[in-house]
């Protein structure tokens, strides 16, 4: 299931030209399950380990603000970076309910909103798999550097609908999903950020790591074989492994001069 989608020419977004309201996602979201409190732990390690050119070029670790949050797991990788204050936003409640008890302090229930914070105060602002999900990225990334502090930074990760795996798979790659409202490549990840003033914007590829049943459960097989199959691996041995794959997801991060 997937919306129909049109590409820009100009700066190679695929979007969706009709998408739903934002009162209807934030319903969507705010009721949806969660069942992937493990996996955010993995995504967070490799976001800590992709987001390390940028943690040296930083002014300050003051505050960082995580828009779609999750878990708050990589909320406490920023923790053990030096950051002072730490804010998640997260629409949807059973995500945090599976928040370890000392994260949830951090994370506040809702979407977000630029009025809710102060101008230029914020030292870190962090979207990662969450600027596919939102109607309108431009405006998310704008307030971001309203609210950013001259020299702080915006981190995106998004999917690069251009990379080898997705091309390969076309409609069936687990990325075409009816809840992305937006595809990325990597040069339209880095023109959203230049195209809203950060300077210097730029990004990187990065390797996942998941256990071999998390992957597999993203593989494009019939769902009757695909249950089997998880079930086999997650009684073996082999799942206790972990996984690395570049999947074709994209950083991005753009500074807010100075």
């Amino acid at each position: 299931m997937s919306h129909a989608m049109v590409r820009c020419r100009s700066c190679d977004l695929a979007y969706v030209g009709h998408p739903p309201s934002v009162e209807s996602l934030h319903a969507s979201y705010h009721a949806a399950d969660y069942d992937s409190a493990e996996e955010a732990e993995d995504a967070a390690d490799a976001y800590a380990r992709a987001f390390a050119p940028v943690l040296g070029r930083l002014n300050g670790r003051g505050v960082a603000l995580e828009i779609g949050t999750g878990t708050g797991a990589f909320l406490e990788r920023l923790e053990g970076f030096g950051f002072k204050q730490l804010i998640g936003i997260e629409p949807s409640s059973a995500a945090i309910a599976a928040a370890p008890p000392h994260r949830q302090p951090w994370i506040r229930e809702g979407i977000f909103q630029e009025a809710d914070f102060q101008p230029e105060s914020i030292d870190l602002i962090c979207c990662f798999m969450t600027l596919e999900h939102v109607q309108d990225p431009g405006a998310l990334v704008a307030a971001a550097f309203r609210l950013l502090k001259p020299g702080g930074v915006f981190v995106g990760v998004t999917h690069d609908r251009r990379a080898w795996l997705n091309r390969l798979l076309g409609r069936r790659s687990p990325i075409v999903d009816i809840e992305h409202m937006q595809l990325f490549s990597a040069e339209s990840a880095k023109y959203l950020l230049r195209h809203h003033g950060y300077a210097p914007v730029d990004g990187t590829s990065f390797r996942n790591s998941y256990r071999p049943s998390y992957w597999l459960r993203l593989a494009p097989l019939p769902g009757t074989l695909k249950s089997a199959l998880t079930r086999m691996l997650r009684r073996s041995k082999l799942d206790e492994r972990r996984l690395s794959i570049d999947v074709g997801n994209f950083m991005s991060w753009g500074f807010r001069p100075l």
